[in-house]
């Protein structure tokens, strides 16, 4: 069966390339013009086959796209944590950051060639999937438990959201408790696309994990900063 894509644009021209060039490379892609019919679709969906992935325009004609990203990411499970890729006219580096602050898994500027955009759909959806067995199903840090196969993370029993992209970031990093990890190490373990050095993404996506699983995300005691070296996860956690 074929992975279904939601394309929420108001480019008509440009939702009907994306889409036609995605369904010869075997996707089934669905298009809403406006947020609010994203929206609704994203809703409807999950009552008989919910999307794979959401292509998200930033400058929509009824809703700035960085809110319905936060709409997204606001909703129970399954929905809140589909994988979300933004697509923007502008080529600010912040417009990047914040998008990626509130939950976006990656970042397309505008033009872009539909080439690269299905490598970053495939990429996402990639890390999104059940990757190889582990050893365990269900990691335990005290109060934290990371379940692999259900791709979930839980504080004291309860659900934290978080993006697919975060998930294998945080598993990466909790297989490797007590290790100091660089961005690069980081970005390998994940099987991500090469870091650039002004990329700062992976900085990004750990303040929204920090914002997730601290209860103090100014003082984090589950992922730590080591200045000059890059991020450890605690081995041992009484939190």
């Amino acid at each position: 069966m074929s992975q279904r894509l939601l394309m929420i644009e108001d480019d008509h021209r440009l939702a009907a390339m994306v889409a036609a060039y995605l369904t010869q490379n075997g996707f089934e892609v669905q298009h809403a013009e406006t947020a609010q019919e994203g929206l609704a679709q994203l809703q409807k969906a999950l009552s008989s086959q919910p999307f794979s992935l959401v292509l998200l325009d930033v400058m929509l004609p009824d809703a700035d796209g960085l809110d319905v990203c936060r709409n997204i990411r606001a909703q129970a499970l399954p929905l809140g944590a589909t994988p979300i890729i933004m697509l923007t006219a502008k080529g600010d580096p912040m417009d990047r950051v914040v998008g990626l602050e509130l939950g976006a898994d990656d970042y397309v500027p505008k033009p872009f060639e539909p080439r690269e955009l299905l490598a970053r759909v495939r990429a996402v959806l990639r890390r999104h999937q059940t990757g190889a067995p582990r050893q365990s199903k269900l990691m335990r840090f005290g109060r934290l438990e990371i379940d692999l196969d259900a791709r979930t993370v839980r504080i004291d029993g309860q659900d934290r959201a978080v993006t697919s992209y975060q998930f294998d970031l945080l598993v990466a990093m909790a297989e490797r408790a007590g290790r100091v990890l660089s961005r690069e190490q980081i970005m390998d373990a994940i099987k991500g696309e090469p870091l650039e050095a002004f990329d700062r993404s992976i900085d990004v996506h750990i303040g929204r994990l920090r914002a997730v699983l601290e209860d103090d995300p100014k003082q984090p005691r589950r992922i730590i900063t080591v200045r000059g070296a890059g991020y450890v996860f605690a081995r041992a956690q009484d939190v």
